[in-house]
């Protein structure tokens, strides 16, 4: 699917147009990047600070997404999308790009582009529909998008690059945010010593966002999940706290799954 998005992409080194090369995207200047055997463009330029997910999280995240738990904050996006849409929607910190194939069932014409770092991410991620499209890059850096031509951002548990969403949405585009409540997972956090919400959670996504963009609205969204004891270690699995504790939970928990979903337009 990397072909429909070309037209809305950008060389990462001197911001130049992309065209396909068989295995690759080159730009007029001789810049070449790989298009990986599973379907997603590397346009990192080879400056990656850190993996990202790994295949193991991506692995729990994938199962436990599929299972449904999470359609909730899915169906949410997909309500808050325009319809009639015709521009590429751009998920930033796409992951196995599950939010984004529910976003583009919703709006028929548009094209999906998801960005991440993870490459085992990516690698579901250029499979999650057929007009979403898959690049590797870093979203701290300045993103390999044209200028103004998102239609709509989704940016999900994932970091907020203030500056580069304002300078790749529409005029009329909007960006749709999704973070954690400060009782996200409370349950599993106290018993598991899980790492825990930031208390100032709020104030950094307003450092990052607010010289940017102004909010239209917010809405908190809440269930309570009862998860068998495989489906709790995959949902800790899926999360940064993979990284730091090996847990096994004994049998059925229920869990509070809560988050914000904050829509924006651009200053």
């Amino acid at each position: 699917m990397i072909d429909a998005a070309l037209p809305y992409l950008r060389c990462p080194v001197c911001e130049q147009p992309l065209h396909r090369a068989e295995r690759s995207l080159r730009c007029p200047r001789g810049h070449n990047f790989d298009l990986a055997r599973q379907g997603y463009a590397d346009l990192s330029a080879g400056r990656l600070p850190h993996p990202g997910d790994t295949a193991e999280m991506v692995a729990d995240r994938s199962g436990f997404l599929a299972a449904g738990h999470y359609d909730f904050i899915a169906d949410a996006l997909a309500e808050q999308t325009d319809k009639q849409a015709d521009g590429p929607v751009l998920d930033a910190g796409t992951g196995t790009g599950d939010y984004l194939a529910r976003v583009l069932a919703a709006a028929p014409g548009a094209t999906g582009l998801g960005l991440d770092v993870s490459k085992p991410a990516l690698r579901r991620a250029a499979r999650a529909h057929p007009r979403a499209a898959a690049v590797l890059t870093d979203l701290w850096r300045p993103l390999p998008v044209v200028t103004g031509a998102a239609a709509l951002i989704l940016n999900v548990f994932a970091p907020r690059n203030g500056a580069e969403f304002r300078r790749v949405l529409r005029p009329d585009g909007r960006l749709l945010v999704v973070t954690p409540a400060a009782d996200h997972l409370a349950e599993l956090v106290a018993e598991h010593g899980l790492i825990r919400v930031d208390p100032d959670k709020d104030a950094r996504v307003s450092d990052a966002l607010d010289r940017h963009f102004a909010a239209e609205g917010a809405v908190e969204l809440r269930r309570e999940l009862r998860l068998t004891a495989a489906e709790a270690r995959t949902l800790i699995g899926m999360t940064p706290s993979a990284r730091h504790v090996d847990v096994e939970p004994a049998g059925p928990v229920t869990v509070t799954a809560a988050v914000r979903l904050t829509a924006y337009r651009g200053r």
